[in-house]
């Protein structure tokens, strides 16, 4: 399902005793270059990795967004429920029309427009936003967000596995803090994928970095992932009780 690549150094635990830490967001796509280009261009990110099925990209503010080869990917038709987004990144930007535009330049379509945000979608069809914040260094990344039946109980799940506190909770949107935010929004009619299933696939996947993945599996089982095929010597792949995957990587 994954490969580790290159971003830092392997992680311990996180300072607050989670399980891992963010290693990369993995996209399924059906066409390495064009969605790698993209989004290198998009964040000025650098390609850290690359082989004939992924390709990882470092953006400046140090986020990994890798991409792995997915040619029979059913792409997600936001914003209906039929084949949805699943997850999407959320990017900061010091001017939404500047960044709007740049974005559809470089192939993107925009999907939804509105006064702090602007919805778009990449080559490969994944939805992300643009959020604006005027004191923003040019383009960086908010944070990971992933829509589910009841964010308030999936943050909870993972601010086990991070060790992170819940610094958000209300109206169905739901936070957590550290360096690497990810956020959960419930979604009425929400239809989880069902990996690896071509007919409800994955649109994109979490790496959690770990020291132990033996340790890491226990662990993350114990706070109520559900163990899925798939592993290698370097990784191993789970659900969250969503459904979305992620894996484990060292």
């Amino acid at each position: 399902m994954t490969e580790p690549s290159s971003v830092g150094p392997a992680a311990a635990r996180s300072a607050s005793g989670g399980v891992g830490t963010v290693h990369s967001v993995v996209l399924d796509v059906p066409d390495l270059t064009a969605e790698a280009d993209f989004w290198t261009a998009l964040t000025d990110g650098t390609v850290a990795k690359r082989d004939d099925d992924w390709i990882t990209v470092v953006t400046p503010d140090r986020w990994g967004i890798a991409f792995q080869l997915a040619p029979d990917l059913v792409p997600p038709q936001w914003p209906g429920q039929e084949h949805p987004q699943q997850a999407h990144l959320d990017l900061y930007v010091p001017d939404l029309a500047a960044a709007s535009t740049r974005a559809v330049e470089l192939g993107a379509t925009v999907l939804r427009e509105g006064e702090q945000w602007i919805t778009l979608a990449d080559p490969a069809g994944h939805p992300f936003d643009v959020c604006l914040d005027e004191k923003a260094d040019g383009v960086s990344v908010m944070g990971a967000t992933f829509d589910c039946a009841d964010a308030s109980a999936l943050a909870r799940f993972w601010s086990g596995v991070m060790g992170e506190p819940v610094t958000y909770d209300a109206d169905g949107v739901a936070m957590l803090g550290g360096s690497r935010p990810l956020l959960f929004q419930t979604v009425e009619r929400y239809n989880p994928p069902r990996w690896p299933d071509p007919a409800y696939p994955q649109q994109l996947h979490l790496d959690i970095e770990v020291p132990d993945l033996d340790a890491g599996e226990a662990a993350v089982l114990a706070q109520g992932a559900t163990r899925l095929p798939g592993q290698g010597d370097d990784f191993r792949v789970f659900a969250d009780p969503a459904g979305h995957p992620f894996c484990l990587v060292r």
